[in-house]
This record gives structure tokens, C-alpha cells and sequence, in this order.
């Protein structure tokens, strides 16, 4: 059952594309698990809307991982599907996260550069600092921006898409992102989340072609409360 309706959650909306706030826990597409995905959620309030007979269109352009939060976009139609493809497959996105790490980072700012090769049977990516067959190279921007007695929080831009990979990539550097046990942190968050948000997503839109910025804020509650006061964002 959904814990905040559609609706209440929309980010963008017009003919061809609808963004949602996706909530940590809720599946973006359907899976192993059967819980009713996102994409299904979005549908029937399509149909709801529009008053439509039968089924409407919704097609996956990118996914989020299950404990995450934040922007997530669908195509209402097929062209605005193979068009946004193209745009993420070419890199021709602007992807920042927000993440809540357990460690301070090593540095005020930099790019992390490794290879990252995922175990299937384990659902997890192994980081090497050198290449090897079979590993992808991954890329991403960071910078720190705020501390509490605890935590810290960063600003990453996705160079990448990896499979996991801010998650990866900043545990490599000793920084874990909180709640995040499958990467190094030492205990989980107690909804089952862990700290880590697709903020902001910059894109031109498939058919109109301007440029659309989307911004979804963390939940204000602790401790993203306390480190988002202390920044600008």
C-alpha cells in the first residue's frame, strides 16, 4: 500500500513525461519480490485522471534501488521512451544525489575514478582501483558540504550508472553511506532505508526540447534536518 498518494508526489507532469518523488522502499519496476512497483502505481492514476479505458502507458527510463529516495522520471508515451533513453545511454543527463555518510571524506571536493564489477548471485558491486577484465569503469564528482556530531553530508554528481556505484564508490574512500550495511556501515536505518537521495535531475526534454530541472528535498528529519540547515541547498 502506498504511504503517500501519487499525486501528492508528482515532481512533472505534462503529455509525455510524469516524475515522481519515489519513496526508500518502493520498487521503481516489478521484480522478484512481487510488490507492486511504482510504475504500476503511476498507471492506474493515469487511467484514473484521464478516464481511460483499459491500460495506460508507462515506460521505465531509469530505476533508483529500493532503500533510496528522490527523482524518478516515466515516459507517458513510447517516442518519449526511446528518447530519454538515448539521453541517459549517451550521458546527456545531469544527475546529483544527496548522501548521508558515517565517515567525513578524505577531501573538501574531487572525482573518484574505479572499476566496479557486480556478483549477480550477491547483488553487489566489487570496486577495484586498477582495471580488470570484466570491471566497468566508474566516474563521479563529490563535494562535502556539512557535519553533525555524526555525519556528514555530501553532494555527488553521476558521471556514470553504474549498478550501485555512489554507493560503492564511496565506501572505497572509508566514507559508507549511513544505513547502507551491504557497503560498510556498521548498522541499518530502522524504516530499512538507507542515506542516499536523487536530489536533482537536469535534462532537455524529448520533445519540446528545453531544459528541465527537477529538485526533490530530502525528508526533513533527522539527521538530513540538521545537515541541510547547515548548507544552502
Amino acid at each position: 500500500m502506498l504511504i503517500k498518494p501519487i499525486e501528492e508526489r508528482i515532481l512533472y507532469e505534462d503529455n509525455h513525461l510524469i516524475a515522481i518523488e519515489k519513496l526508500p522502499g518502493e520498487i521503481v519496476q516489478g521484480d522478484k519480490t512481487n510488490d507492486t512497483p511504482l510504475s504500476k502505481y503511476i498507471e492506474e492514476y493515469l487511467i484514473k485522471k484521464y478516464h481511460k479505458k483499459g491500460r495506460a502507458f508507462v515506460g521505465v527510463i531509469h530505476r533508483l534501488d529500493r532503500p533510496v529516495g528522490g527523482i524518478v522520471v516515466f515516459a507517458k508515451t513510447s517516442k518519449a521512451l526511446s528518447r530519454m533513453n538515448k539521453l541517459f545511454s549517451e550521458r546527456k543527463t545531469q544527475k546529483w544525489y544527496l548522501a548521508i555518510t558515517t565517515s567525513k571524506p578524505p577531501m573538501e571536493e574531487g572525482e573518484l575514478k574505479h572499476y566496479l564489477w557486480k556478483n549477480e548471485k550477491l547483488n553487489k558491486v566489487f570496486v577495484s582501483f586498477e582495471p580488470r577484465d570484466g570491471f566497468l569503469p566508474a566516474e563521479l564528482y563529490f563535494k562535502y558540504l556539512s557535519s553533525s556530531d555524526r555525519y556528514h553530508l555530501v553532494l555527488i554528481k553521476l558521471y556514470t550508472g553504474r549498478h550501485h556505484q555512489i554507493r560503492a564508490q564511496l565506501a572505497a574512500i572509508g566514507c559508507p553511506i549511513k544505513g547502507d550495511l551491504k557497503y560498510m556501515a556498521r548498522r541499518s536505518n530502522p524504516d530499512g532505508s538507507i542515506s542516499l537521495w536523487a536530489w536533482k535531475l537536469e535534462f532537455e526534454h524529448p520533445i519540446q526540447h528545453n531544459t528541465i530541472t527537477l529538485v526533490s528535498s530530502p525528508p526533513r528529519v533527522e539527521p538530513w534536518k540538521t545537515l541541510l540547515e547547515k548548507t544552502h541547498l
